[in-house]
């Protein structure tokens, strides 16, 4: 009798966990979609969609004539434009949730130091989101729309429609999204061995000018907008090399630690 084992045995020791992989894929991604529909039902109750066209366009009516308002323009726009600010704000409110059923799938397959260094790295990715959209609501949208303001004739009456500007401010709160990621992105290249600090300090100068460079590409044409994007984004940049110092020097510790804990002799 052979002792080759038989094909279908090997297949069958490889293909479940697999299976079960897209299983776990599976579940993430319905519990996250849930989360997501949780909080648009919650937010289309409290404050509503109404509420939530008023809270957006705060920035743009502070310097708009206290008559005015925004326009519809298109034809389904009073029904579509509120629909998008609401499933916006869903996705930021269910954040948190997202990142949690992304870390469970992941967390399984990582060591313990490795959880160790991602747990706060997603966290941190999550308030640094929520920081670059606030610094948009907050402080970028009141000063651009005073800089633009200033250049409006007065034969010219300002009553920006709200498709656009709810595109617009989309479009600035992703750019500072993603671009309040710098820290992490820093974070990562070095934990993962691609760059030094040293190369990170030295290709400084470089950095300013890529961040002016991006900032011109994705805001505005207007100079308030894009330094208030490039000039976080060297400000980040800085701290992302701090931060990568400070994994590396409790990654080393840990090391140590579980160099240590091996070396021990057993009882």
């Amino acid at each position: 009798m052979s002792d080759k084992p038989d094909p279908a045995d090997e297949l069958a020791g490889t293909e479940q966990p697999f299976v079960q992989h897209l299983m776990e894929l599976r579940d993430r991604l319905l519990y996250s979609v849930i989360g997501l529909a949780v909080c648009m039902a919650a937010l289309a109750i409290w404050p509503g969609p109404a509420g939530l066209i008023d809270l957006v366009a705060v920035p743009i009516r502070a310097h708009m004539p206290p008559d005015a308002r925004l326009i519809a323009v298109g034809v389904f726009s009073p029904f579509f434009v509120p629909l998008k600010v609401l499933a916006m704000a869903a996705v930021l409110l269910s954040l948190p949730w997202w990142m949690y059923q992304l870390w469970s799938f992941i967390a399984p397959g990582l060591y313990s130091h490795e959880k160790r260094f991602a747990v706060p790295l997603i966290f941190l990715g999550s308030l640094l989101a929520y920081a670059g959209i606030a610094f948009v609501q907050f402080f970028v949208l009141d000063k651009m729309f005073a800089f633009i303001q200033k250049f409006t004739p007065a034969s010219v009456a300002a009553t920006p429609d709200i498709a656009s500007y709810v595109e617009a401010i989309l479009g600035l709160y992703l750019a500072f999204g993603l671009a309040f990621q710098v820290p992490i992105v820093v974070i990562l290249l070095v934990k993962m061995g691609m760059v030094s600090i040293q190369k990170l300090k030295d290709f400084r100068g470089y950095f300013i000018v890529i961040s002016f460079i991006i900032a011109a590409v994705v805001t505005p044409p207007d100079v308030i907008s894009q330094l208030a994007l490039a000039v976080p984004m060297c400000v980040l940049y800085e701290l992302g090399i701090w931060g990568a110092q400070l994994f590396l020097k409790n990654g080393r510790k840990d090391g140590e630690d579980e160099e240590a804990a091996d070396q021990k002799p057993a009882a």
